[in-house]
């Protein structure tokens, strides 16, 4: 009899593990048949999609580089010289890969918030339905606090920018004998669209929670970062080699 009970109580312990992977997987399902419904409706006409991404980002940018200008004219410069590769030595293929290394890690941490979003606005409420009690409570709950986190940490690393991009003009700017509006004016060709592709993400993250459109975050975060990489590689090399003889 009790290896009889004992296997009988095993099949109940099971249950609610099979009930939880079940539930998981059809979230899981869930989320990438709509990330394929998506991408195949912006396939049909991708326009207005990318366009709204773009006027989005586009506004992102712009906003920050007047914060950039904004700093840079109330901080005092550093005495400390800052060294531009093309500049002050030789530039090489290295100083390509360092700016690529610095903006891949802010690509990432949009197209991450992009992520979060669709985990947290679609894929959470819906494995939230299958459950009841404690467990419905936590994931109610889930979705709205990763929200907030996703908001919070874009908006500290917008504010990080801004103060450190903003030292650094004013520091290059007193060092080279222009003002920071000037130098800001030298860096526009290639940060306007550099700024652009980094905050694309970004910017489907903000039209989507606005219409309630969660479950396409994940195809926005395929779509953006494709788009943008070929923009910041350019960028990297127009900032490396054609930036400082602008400056020169």
């Amino acid at each position: 009899m009790r290896p009889v009970r004992g296997r009988r109580s095993g099949r109940r312990s099971r249950l609610p593990m099979l009930r939880s992977m079940s539930v998981n997987d059809l979230a899981l399902t869930q989320g990438l048949r709509d990330t394929r419904s998506t991408l195949a409706a912006w396939n049909r006409d991708p326009g207005p999609v990318i366009g709204a991404w773009a006027a989005g980002s586009l506004a992102i940018s712009v906003a920050l580089l007047l914060a950039v200008w904004a700093v840079a004219a109330l901080t005092t410069p550093d005495p400390t010289p800052l060294f531009v590769a093309g500049l002050h030595y030789p530039a090489e293929f290295d100083d390509v890969l360092l700016v690529l290394a610095r903006n891949s890690l802010v690509l990432a941490l949009h197209a991450m918030a992009c992520v979060a979003g669709f985990i947290a606005g679609s894929s959470l409420p819906l494995t939230a339905e299958r459950y009841t009690g404690v467990w419905r409570w936590v994931h109610d709950k889930a979705g709205p606090l990763a929200i907030g986190f996703v908001v919070c940490a874009t908006s500290f690393s917008l504010f990080t920018q801004a103060y450190v991009l903003g030292g650094g003009a004013s520091t290059l700017a007193a060092q080279l004998d222009m003002s920071a509006g000037m130098l800001l004016l030298t860096l526009a060709p290639h940060a306007i669209p550099e700024l652009t592709a980094l905050f694309l993400p970004l910017a489907a993250w903000v039209i989507a929670s606005r219409r309630g459109d969660w479950h396409q975050l994940l195809a926005a975060t395929f779509v953006t970062v494709a788009f943008a990489v070929p923009v910041l590689v350019a960028s990297a090399f127009i900032e490396v080699f054609a930036w400082p003889q602008l400056l020169a």
